[in-house]
């Protein structure tokens, strides 16, 4: 019994010691929890002053007073820049490439002659052709004169006439045979790089060069089947290019009457001079065109807006506090929204801590704008 004693006594002293070294290290982190308690003050007060303008400081946001500032409906598309003209050059016949006279890159003129393939077969025809034509005009003339003294008949006269004329057909077959052996510029433009060297045999599939006329230049996009009505030819728009701050400006020049079934949307070209060459056929544009214009509009940024299952609301700042308004919207861009109504010029729109902001809670502004510097600041 005495052992058992001395076990107790151990155990219990062992416990005992345990417990006042777990209070000398855990108190001091939570003894903040039990002050509120202690001191009597009510439940969760403590943890009121966490949340972020509860009960504690205010909620810092940003904000800016409105002011009427113009905006403009505009559309938005992709698109790519296509040369005025272009053509892969092929020989109209088939034989030997005798001749290639044009330098790769370079600029040529309208019906330059850009490569040549053997024509000696048809050249001798042509010679032999015209030495039977002289012979027989010579005939038909002495012919015509004695048809004049009624010294032959007039068939007679005929036979030689319809000679001279099956002849003279012969002769512009040939010519035409003659001219299917070169290839000729169909319009002023650039030649690319040469697919073909000399001494080759080519034929009608045979691809020679590719010729391409980059001034004017052809910007090609789709817009809206809603907007059918409003991007006609003469209509203004400007495109942008990666790697270029230009912006640039064109012409719409032609629209397709039919609607695409697949994207619901209408292809629609337009022209840019391209006067100095700078820009190159292929490349990937951004299209902007304006379709209407209002001059004094409540504008505010669209990160503003907060969406909600019955509208759209957003948070305006009055008496050190936030304000909750329902709005309704209208024209659209890329950063800003238009107002139709809930908002006045002067109102003073909260557009930071969004997610945390709730009607009548306390706010402190750190920064206030106005709407103008923040369009100013964008353009």
């Amino acid at each position: 019994m005495a052992l058992n004693s001395k076990k107790m006594i151990r155990v219990s002293i062992t416990v005992a010691l345990i417990i006042i070294v777990a209070g000398i290290v855990f108190y001091p982190k939570y003894k903040h929890l039990l002050k509120p308690a202690e001191q009597g003050g009510p439940p969760g007060a403590a943890q009121g002053g966490m949340r972020g303008g509860m009960g504690g400081q205010p909620t810092l946001a940003s904000g800016f007073v409105i002011v009427p500032t113009p905006m403009s409906e505009m559309i938005y598309s992709t698109g790519s820049l296509l040369p005025d003209e272009e053509v892969e050059m092929s020989f109209e016949t088939s034989g030997k490439v005798v001749g290639i006279y044009f330098s790769e890159g370079t600029r040529v003129k309208k019906d330059d002659l850009l490569a040549k393939i053997n024509d000696r077969p048809l050249q001798a025809q042509l010679l032999k052709l015209q030495a039977q034509h002289k012979l027989t005009k010579e005939r038909e003339f002495r012919q015509r004169q004695l048809l004049d003294r009624d010294a032959i008949s007039q068939e007679s006269y005929d036979q030689v006439a319809t000679e001279l004329q099956s002849i003279e057909a012969d002769i512009l077959l040939v010519e035409a045979r003659i001219a299917e052996t070169e290839l000729r510029a169909p319009f002023d433009g650039i030649v690319g790089l040469r697919m073909i060297s000399e001494g080759a045999f080519a034929t009608t599939q045979t691809k020679i060069v590719r010729l391409v006329k980059i001034s004017p230049l052809k910007i090609e996009f789709s817009v809206p089947e809603r907007y059918a009505g409003e991007v006609t030819p003469g209509y203004p728009i400007f495109f942008v290019l990666d790697g270029i701050t230009e912006r640039f400006t064109a012409s719409v020049y032609a629209v397709e009457p039919k609607v695409d079934v697949n994207t619901r949307s209408i292809i629609v070209r337009a022209m840019y001079p391209n006067r100095n060459e700078e820009l190159k056929p292929g490349r990937f544009v951004s299209v902007r065109a304006q379709l209407s214009k209002i001059e004094n509009a409540v504008s505010i940024p669209t990160e503003a807006v907060i969406p909600e299952m019955d509208g759209e609301k957003v948070f305006l700042y009055k008496n050190g506090k936030a304000e909750q308004v329902k709005v309704s919207t209208g024209l659209r861009t890329e950063s800003r929204i238009q107002i139709r109504s809930g908002l006045s010029f002067g109102d003073t729109l909260l557009t930071t801590a969004i997610l945390q902001l709730r009607h009548q809670l306390p706010v402190k502004l750190d920064t206030l704008v106005t709407n103008q510097e923040i369009i100013n600041a964008q353009l």
